[in-house]
Protein backbone atom coordinates (compact mmCIF):
# COMPACT_ATOMS: atom_id res chain seq x y z
CA UNK A 1 0.00 0.00 0.00
CA UNK A 2 1.47 3.34 -1.24
CA UNK A 3 1.08 6.65 0.45
CA UNK A 4 3.82 8.47 -1.52
CA UNK A 5 1.60 9.93 -3.90
CA UNK A 6 -1.02 13.04 -3.74
CA UNK A 7 -3.03 14.17 -6.66
CA UNK A 8 -5.64 12.38 -9.64
CA UNK A 9 -5.03 13.77 -12.99
CA UNK A 10 -1.77 15.78 -11.97
CA UNK A 11 -0.32 13.13 -9.81
CA UNK A 12 2.84 13.31 -7.33
CA UNK A 13 4.85 10.85 -6.45
CA UNK A 14 8.33 11.92 -4.11
CA UNK A 15 10.91 9.71 -2.84
CA UNK A 16 14.05 9.61 -0.83
CA UNK A 17 15.10 10.79 2.97
CA UNK A 18 16.92 13.37 4.19
CA UNK A 19 20.31 11.27 4.38
CA UNK A 20 20.15 9.10 1.58
CA UNK A 21 22.24 9.71 -1.78
CA UNK A 22 19.29 11.81 -3.25
CA UNK A 23 15.56 12.76 -3.29
CA UNK A 24 13.19 13.24 -5.79
CA UNK A 25 9.74 13.00 -7.46
CA UNK A 26 7.87 11.63 -10.20
CA UNK A 27 5.23 13.76 -11.58
CA UNK A 28 3.06 12.03 -13.83
CA UNK A 29 0.01 13.51 -15.48
CA UNK A 30 1.46 17.04 -17.18
CA UNK A 31 -0.23 18.04 -20.49
CA UNK A 32 2.45 17.65 -23.20
CA UNK A 33 4.28 21.25 -25.60
CA UNK A 34 4.54 23.07 -22.21
CA UNK A 35 7.81 24.96 -22.31
CA UNK A 36 10.19 23.14 -18.92
CA UNK A 37 13.91 23.42 -18.62
CA UNK A 38 15.44 22.63 -15.41
CA UNK A 39 15.84 26.94 -14.80
CA UNK A 40 12.37 26.89 -14.54
CA UNK A 41 12.05 24.73 -11.74
CA UNK A 42 15.15 25.82 -9.97
CA UNK A 43 14.21 29.51 -9.20
CA UNK A 44 11.63 27.75 -6.87
CA UNK A 45 14.06 25.68 -5.23
CA UNK A 46 16.63 28.51 -4.44
CA UNK A 47 13.72 29.78 -2.39
CA UNK A 48 12.76 26.54 -0.22
CA UNK A 49 16.99 26.48 -0.02
CA UNK A 50 18.27 25.80 3.27
CA UNK A 51 21.42 27.40 4.60
CA UNK A 52 20.27 31.03 3.10
CA UNK A 53 20.39 33.21 6.72
CA UNK A 54 21.08 32.59 9.96
CA UNK A 55 17.13 31.72 10.82
CA UNK A 56 17.44 28.48 8.76
CA UNK A 57 18.89 25.10 9.31
CA UNK A 58 23.12 26.03 8.16
CA UNK A 59 22.74 22.40 6.39
CA UNK A 60 24.42 23.75 2.87
CA UNK A 61 22.40 21.67 0.09
CA UNK A 62 22.23 23.42 -3.64
CA UNK A 63 19.25 21.36 -4.33
CA UNK A 64 19.75 21.39 -7.99
CA UNK A 65 17.51 19.94 -9.59
CA UNK A 66 17.94 17.35 -13.39
CA UNK A 67 15.25 16.18 -15.25
CA UNK A 68 15.68 12.83 -15.98
CA UNK A 69 12.22 12.33 -18.50
CA UNK A 70 8.79 13.36 -19.67
CA UNK A 71 10.90 16.72 -21.36
CA UNK A 72 12.26 16.48 -25.22
CA UNK A 73 13.47 19.29 -26.83
CA UNK A 74 12.51 21.74 -23.84
CA UNK A 75 9.11 20.32 -24.04
CA UNK A 76 6.88 18.31 -21.77
CA UNK A 77 6.13 15.19 -23.88
CA UNK A 78 3.30 14.00 -21.87
CA UNK A 79 4.72 11.56 -19.92
CA UNK A 80 5.85 11.17 -16.10
CA UNK A 81 8.29 13.87 -15.71
CA UNK A 82 11.23 12.35 -13.04
CA UNK A 83 12.83 14.82 -11.26
CA UNK A 84 16.38 14.16 -8.84
CA UNK A 85 17.91 16.62 -6.60
CA UNK A 86 21.30 14.73 -4.49
CA UNK A 87 21.68 14.97 -0.79
CA UNK A 88 25.42 16.69 -0.91
CA UNK A 89 25.30 17.82 3.15
CA UNK A 90 24.42 15.14 5.02
CA UNK A 91 25.92 14.80 8.56
CA UNK A 92 24.54 11.63 9.86
CA UNK A 93 26.89 11.47 12.73
CA UNK A 94 25.26 13.70 14.58
CA UNK A 95 22.24 11.82 14.82
CA UNK A 96 24.07 8.20 16.26
CA UNK A 97 23.63 9.64 19.90
CA UNK A 98 19.60 9.31 19.36
CA UNK A 99 19.66 6.38 17.19
CA UNK A 100 17.86 4.28 20.20
CA UNK A 101 16.07 7.40 21.97
CA UNK A 102 12.63 9.07 20.37
CA UNK A 103 12.82 12.61 20.04
CA UNK A 104 9.68 14.39 21.97
CA UNK A 105 7.44 16.14 19.23
CA UNK A 106 8.45 13.98 16.23
CA UNK A 107 7.72 10.96 13.84
CA UNK A 108 10.34 8.44 15.86
CA UNK A 109 7.94 6.51 18.02
CA UNK A 110 5.27 6.91 15.66
CA UNK A 111 7.58 5.69 12.33
CA UNK A 112 8.97 2.72 15.42
CA UNK A 113 5.40 1.73 16.29
CA UNK A 114 4.28 0.99 12.76
CA UNK A 115 7.05 -0.26 11.02
CA UNK A 116 8.95 -1.84 13.33
CA UNK A 117 12.40 0.46 11.96
CA UNK A 118 13.41 3.79 11.44
CA UNK A 119 15.99 5.79 9.40
CA UNK A 120 17.30 7.77 12.72
CA UNK A 121 19.53 10.33 10.33
CA UNK A 122 17.87 13.42 10.19
CA UNK A 123 14.02 11.41 10.35
CA UNK A 124 14.61 9.85 7.29
CA UNK A 125 11.31 10.20 5.45
CA UNK A 126 10.04 12.28 7.79
CA UNK A 127 12.32 15.17 7.47
CA UNK A 128 11.26 18.06 5.98
CA UNK A 129 13.38 17.66 3.32
CA UNK A 130 11.25 15.77 1.57
CA UNK A 131 9.31 18.89 0.65
CA UNK A 132 11.86 19.59 -1.62
CA UNK A 133 10.58 17.65 -3.71
CA UNK A 134 6.86 19.40 -3.38
CA UNK A 135 8.49 22.61 -4.67
CA UNK A 136 10.03 21.08 -7.33
CA UNK A 137 6.93 19.77 -8.37
CA UNK A 138 4.90 22.85 -7.54
CA UNK A 139 7.15 24.57 -10.74
CA UNK A 140 5.46 22.01 -12.98
CA UNK A 141 1.84 22.85 -11.53
CA UNK A 142 2.11 26.39 -12.52
CA UNK A 143 3.50 25.82 -16.06
CA UNK A 144 -0.26 24.04 -16.37
CA UNK A 145 -1.89 26.57 -13.99
CA UNK A 146 -0.31 29.52 -17.33
CA UNK A 147 0.47 33.23 -16.42
CA UNK A 148 -2.88 33.94 -15.79
CA UNK A 149 -2.93 32.51 -12.29
CA UNK A 150 -0.48 33.95 -9.57
CA UNK A 151 0.61 32.06 -6.45
CA UNK A 152 2.29 33.99 -3.38
CA UNK A 153 2.60 32.67 0.19
CA UNK A 154 3.76 35.38 2.94
CA UNK A 155 4.85 34.73 7.10
CA UNK A 156 2.37 36.08 8.67
CA UNK A 157 3.24 35.11 12.01
CA UNK A 158 6.13 33.72 14.22
CA UNK A 159 5.55 32.76 17.48
CA UNK A 160 3.19 35.24 19.43
CA UNK A 161 4.42 38.33 16.71
CA UNK A 162 1.69 38.87 14.24
CA UNK A 163 2.27 41.39 11.30
CA UNK A 164 -0.23 44.48 10.57
CA UNK A 165 -2.41 43.79 8.04
CA UNK A 166 -2.19 47.13 7.14
CA UNK A 167 1.14 47.00 6.17
CA UNK A 168 0.82 44.40 3.86
CA UNK A 169 3.31 44.92 1.02
CA UNK A 170 4.03 42.10 -1.39
CA UNK A 171 7.23 43.31 -2.65
CA UNK A 172 8.77 43.50 0.87
CA UNK A 173 8.37 39.41 1.07
CA UNK A 174 11.10 39.29 -1.31
CA UNK A 175 13.41 41.72 0.53
CA UNK A 176 13.43 39.93 3.94
CA UNK A 177 14.63 36.38 4.88
CA UNK A 178 11.33 35.18 6.45
CA UNK A 179 9.22 36.13 3.41
CA UNK A 180 7.44 38.82 5.53
CA UNK A 181 4.96 41.80 3.89
CA UNK A 182 5.27 43.60 6.99
CA UNK A 183 8.64 45.73 7.51
CA UNK A 184 8.36 46.45 10.75
CA UNK A 185 7.66 43.37 11.87
CA UNK A 186 10.01 41.44 9.88
CA UNK A 187 12.69 43.83 12.30
CA UNK A 188 11.24 42.30 14.84
CA UNK A 189 10.92 38.76 14.52
CA UNK A 190 15.00 39.20 13.62
CA UNK A 191 15.60 40.01 17.59
CA UNK A 192 12.81 37.23 18.84
CA UNK A 193 14.42 34.35 16.31
CA UNK A 194 17.90 35.80 17.19
CA UNK A 195 16.65 35.26 21.28
CA UNK A 196 14.76 31.99 20.14
CA UNK A 197 18.09 30.37 18.51
CA UNK A 198 20.66 31.07 21.47
CA UNK A 199 18.39 29.78 23.80
CA UNK A 200 18.34 26.28 21.68
CA UNK A 201 14.52 26.60 21.04
CA UNK A 202 11.98 26.88 18.07
CA UNK A 203 9.34 28.79 17.02
CA UNK A 204 5.73 27.94 15.27
CA UNK A 205 4.64 30.48 12.30
CA UNK A 206 1.76 30.74 10.35
CA UNK A 207 1.45 30.95 6.41
CA UNK A 208 -0.67 32.87 4.37
CA UNK A 209 -0.98 31.27 0.56
CA UNK A 210 -2.99 33.28 -1.82
CA UNK A 211 -4.02 32.18 -5.58
CA UNK A 212 -4.78 34.97 -7.99
CA UNK A 213 -7.09 35.00 -11.15
CA UNK A 214 -8.15 31.39 -10.46
CA UNK A 215 -11.72 30.74 -13.12
CA UNK A 216 -14.79 30.26 -11.17
CA UNK A 217 -16.20 26.83 -11.56
CA UNK A 218 -13.18 24.46 -10.34
CA UNK A 219 -13.46 22.10 -7.31
CA UNK A 220 -16.19 19.37 -7.55
CA UNK A 221 -19.33 18.32 -4.97
CA UNK A 222 -19.52 16.68 -2.73
CA UNK A 223 -16.23 14.89 -2.02
CA UNK A 224 -14.19 16.64 -4.36
CA UNK A 225 -14.34 20.08 -2.58
CA UNK A 226 -11.20 22.19 -3.55
CA UNK A 227 -10.99 23.06 0.19
CA UNK A 228 -11.40 20.26 1.36
CA UNK A 229 -8.21 19.11 -1.02
CA UNK A 230 -6.10 22.33 -0.15
CA UNK A 231 -6.57 21.44 3.59
CA UNK A 232 -5.90 17.91 3.02
CA UNK A 233 -2.44 19.12 1.12
CA UNK A 234 -1.98 21.79 3.44
CA UNK A 235 -1.66 19.35 6.50
CA UNK A 236 0.94 16.98 4.36
CA UNK A 237 3.60 19.23 5.15
CA UNK A 238 5.83 18.50 8.14
CA UNK A 239 5.25 20.25 11.33
CA UNK A 240 1.56 21.64 9.93
CA UNK A 241 -1.17 21.31 12.98
CA UNK A 242 -4.54 23.91 11.54
CA UNK A 243 -5.34 24.88 8.13
CA UNK A 244 -8.08 27.44 7.84
CA UNK A 245 -9.62 28.86 4.13
CA UNK A 246 -10.52 32.59 3.98
CA UNK A 247 -11.41 33.93 7.49
CA UNK A 248 -11.44 30.57 8.77
CA UNK A 249 -12.23 29.99 12.29
CA UNK A 250 -12.69 33.99 12.95
CA UNK A 251 -15.69 32.91 11.06
CA UNK A 252 -17.08 31.33 14.24
CA UNK A 253 -17.13 35.26 15.10
CA UNK A 254 -18.96 36.96 12.78
CA UNK A 255 -22.58 37.50 12.68
CA UNK A 256 -24.71 36.41 8.84
CA UNK A 257 -24.65 39.27 7.93
CA UNK A 258 -20.66 39.99 8.22
CA UNK A 259 -20.02 36.64 7.20
CA UNK A 260 -22.14 37.05 3.51
CA UNK A 261 -19.71 38.02 1.00
CA UNK A 262 -22.69 39.95 -0.69
CA UNK A 263 -22.70 40.51 -4.69
CA UNK A 264 -23.35 43.33 -6.46
CA UNK A 265 -23.48 43.24 -11.19
CA UNK A 266 -19.78 43.07 -11.90
CA UNK A 267 -18.18 42.94 -15.49
CA UNK A 268 -18.66 40.15 -18.32
CA UNK A 269 -22.11 38.56 -16.42
CA UNK A 270 -19.83 37.43 -13.51
CA UNK A 271 -20.51 38.99 -9.94
CA UNK A 272 -18.47 41.52 -7.73
CA UNK A 273 -18.23 40.31 -4.61
CA UNK A 274 -17.98 42.84 -1.64
CA UNK A 275 -15.75 40.44 0.94
CA UNK A 276 -14.26 37.32 0.88
CA UNK A 277 -15.07 35.61 3.88
CA UNK A 278 -14.84 32.27 1.86
CA UNK A 279 -11.42 32.48 0.96
CA UNK A 280 -12.66 32.21 -2.62
CA UNK A 281 -14.52 29.01 -2.14
CA UNK A 282 -17.97 27.98 -2.04
CA UNK A 283 -19.67 24.64 -2.06
CA UNK A 284 -16.08 23.17 -2.79
CA UNK A 285 -16.00 25.43 -5.86
CA UNK A 286 -14.04 28.69 -6.87
CA UNK A 287 -15.90 31.86 -6.80
CA UNK A 288 -13.11 33.67 -9.26
CA UNK A 289 -12.19 35.54 -6.08
CA UNK A 290 -8.17 35.24 -4.24
CA UNK A 291 -8.43 31.48 -2.91
CA UNK A 292 -7.04 32.03 0.41
CA UNK A 293 -5.28 29.57 2.62
CA UNK A 294 -3.54 29.80 6.41
CA UNK A 295 -1.75 27.31 7.99
CA UNK A 296 0.21 26.57 11.44
CA UNK A 297 3.48 25.15 11.24
CA UNK A 298 4.51 24.31 15.29
CA UNK A 299 7.65 24.46 16.71
CA UNK A 300 10.72 22.69 15.24
CA UNK A 301 11.23 19.57 17.63
CA UNK A 302 14.45 18.90 17.12
CA UNK A 303 16.14 21.06 19.66
CA UNK A 304 19.13 21.88 21.76
CA UNK A 305 17.45 22.11 25.08
CA UNK A 306 17.05 18.31 27.13
CA UNK A 307 14.06 16.96 27.10
CA UNK A 308 12.63 14.00 28.81
CA UNK A 309 11.39 10.99 26.46
CA UNK A 310 11.87 7.25 26.66
CA UNK A 311 14.71 5.02 24.06
CA UNK A 312 13.38 1.81 22.18
CA UNK A 313 13.11 -0.17 25.24
CA UNK A 314 10.84 1.63 27.28
CA UNK A 315 13.50 2.98 29.34
CA UNK A 316 13.19 6.77 30.95
CA UNK A 317 15.69 8.84 29.55
CA UNK A 318 16.83 12.50 28.56
CA UNK A 319 17.31 13.69 24.74
CA UNK A 320 19.45 16.82 23.27
CA UNK A 321 19.32 16.87 19.72
CA UNK A 322 22.35 18.12 17.87
CA UNK A 323 22.96 19.04 14.50
CA UNK A 324 21.53 22.04 12.21
CA UNK A 325 18.00 22.79 12.44
CA UNK A 326 15.80 25.13 11.49
CA UNK A 327 14.66 27.72 14.25
CA UNK A 328 11.75 28.37 12.87
CA UNK A 329 11.18 25.66 10.03
CA UNK A 330 7.64 27.99 9.25
CA UNK A 331 9.58 30.26 7.22
CA UNK A 332 10.91 27.35 4.43
CA UNK A 333 7.37 26.42 4.34
CA UNK A 334 6.51 29.26 2.35
CA UNK A 335 7.40 28.41 -0.75
CA UNK A 336 6.43 25.05 0.24
CA UNK A 337 2.29 26.06 1.03
CA UNK A 338 3.21 27.56 -2.66
CA UNK A 339 3.91 24.32 -4.10
CA UNK A 340 0.63 22.40 -2.17
CA UNK A 341 -1.66 25.19 -3.63
CA UNK A 342 -0.18 25.10 -7.26
CA UNK A 343 -0.52 21.16 -7.45
CA UNK A 344 -3.72 20.97 -5.88
CA UNK A 345 -5.44 23.36 -8.43
CA UNK A 346 -3.48 22.03 -11.17
CA UNK A 347 -5.15 18.99 -10.51
CA UNK A 348 -8.38 20.48 -10.24
CA UNK A 349 -7.66 22.00 -13.56
CA UNK A 350 -7.59 19.65 -15.64
CA UNK A 351 -10.57 17.22 -13.61
CA UNK A 352 -12.28 20.39 -14.58
CA UNK A 353 -11.68 20.22 -18.77
CA UNK A 354 -11.82 16.51 -18.26
CA UNK A 355 -15.54 16.82 -17.07
CA UNK A 356 -16.34 20.00 -18.34
CA UNK A 357 -14.76 20.18 -21.89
Amino acid sequence: MSHNSFGHLFRVTTWGESHGPAIGCVVDGTPPRLPLAEPDIQQWLDKRRPGQSRFTTQRQEPDQVKILSGVFEGQTTGTPISLLIENVDQRSKDYGEIKDKFRPGHADFTYMTKYGIRDYRGGGRSSARETACRVAAGAIARKVLGEAVTIRGALVQIGPHAIDRGNWDWAEVERNPFFGPDAAMARQWESYLDGVRKAGSSAGAIIEVVAEGVAAGLGAPIYGKLDAELAAAMMSINAVKGVEIGAGFAAAALSGEQNADEMEPGNAGGPRFRANNAGGILGGITTGQPVVVRFAVKPTSSILSPRDTIDVDGHATTITTKGRHDPCVGIRAVPVGEAMMACVLADHLLRHRAQNG
